[in-house]
């Protein structure tokens, strides 16, 4: 029994007319009768009632209809799913991510996405340490969208830079230093820092590492914070100040200040990552592309900001 089969009964069945059936199908009317009467062979039941004034349905031919108008239709969503995850309109798709580097990409991408594919279901997955690589590569995750240092430390994993930021100070408004329109680096050398937890975000101390080599110092790390939150809660408590982004204010709003450190290249670039040599969904694919445009307008926006304060 194929698809075939089934459809020129459903066509027979509603038209009750050979002829009829036979026009709409665009099959040669022999052919579609002995078609349905090879159906009815294998099945080994009557479904019509073959007359010179017509065809009517039997009783099993009546239920035998409701069935294969279901059935079809069931195989008709089957292959416009298919179709519709291949042009990435459809499916799941599955995205760590680092929350507080990339506030100013994430929301703005998942917002358009969702709005251009509705039937993709994304599945957010808050990511630290050493989790991208290996929930990556299992396929656990579709793609990551993380600072530059967690993917370069994580191994395994190739990255798609989309935007890079300066490093700021994050401290309290009342702090000393927030007198100041701009930090050298050297003025930090010595004051206590908030910092990321090491074991949790390697690379962000490999960060600070290369911000302070330069001086011959090491950083005074006064507090280890396990969230983005723990670490504004000390800044403002006074345990200390941060190198953070300016992206960083969208989190924080209010609370803390900002300023641009000077004396150090140093940057956070926020990239998309993925397994080496992996694949990665179209849906994934399209998610990229909006990714890429928000970023771009972003970095615009900030560029006409700086140029004209």
């Amino acid at each position: 029994m194929e698809l075939r089969h089934l459809r020129y009964f459903l066509a027979v069945g509603e038209a009750l007319n050979f002829t009829k059936a036979a026009a709409q199908l665009r099959v040669a009317q022999p052919a579609l009768s002995r078609q349905v009467q090879d159906l009815e062979d294998e099945i080994g039941v009557d479904l019509l009632k073959r007359s010179p004034r017509g065809v009517t349905l039997t009783a099993e031919g009546k239920l035998f209809l409701e069935e294969v108008r279901e059935l079809l239709k069931r195989a008709d969503e089957a292959v416009e799913k298919v179709r519709a995850l291949t042009r990435g309109q459809y499916g799941e798709l599955h995205i760590g991510y680092s929350a507080a580097p990339t506030v100013e990409l994430l929301a703005p991408a998942l917002a358009a996405f969702q709005k251009a594919f509705p039937r993709v279901k994304v599945v957010l997955r808050e990511l630290s340490g050493g989790e991208p690589i290996e929930e990556l590569q299992t396929g656990k995750l579709h793609l990551a969208i993380l600072p530059q240092s967690a993917v370069l430390e994580s191994g395994g994993l190739e990255c798609e830079v989309l935007r890079t930021y300066p490093f700021h100070v994050a401290l309290s408004a009342t702090h000393p230093l927030a007198r100041l329109k701009s930090i050298p680096v050297e003025k930090i050398a010595t004051e206590p820092l908030v910092v990321l937890r090491r074991k949790q975000y390697p690379g962000y101390h490999q960060v600070l590492a290369r911000v302070f080599d330069p001086l011959g110092v090491k950083p005074t790390i006064a507090t280890e914070c396990d969230t983005a939150s723990s670490l504004l809660t000390a800044i403002e408590a006074g345990s200390g100040i941060a190198l953070s982004t300016s992206v960083f204010k969208q989190v924080t709003g209010k609370r803390l200040v900002y300023r641009p450190l000077t004396g150090t290249n140093e940057a956070l670039s926020v990239c998309i990552a993925r397994a080496k040599g992996g694949d990665i969904t179209p849906a994934g694919e399209k998610f990229c592309e909006i990714l890429r445009r928000v970023a771009k307008g972003a970095s615009t926006a900030q560029s006409k900001a700086t140029k004209f304060p």
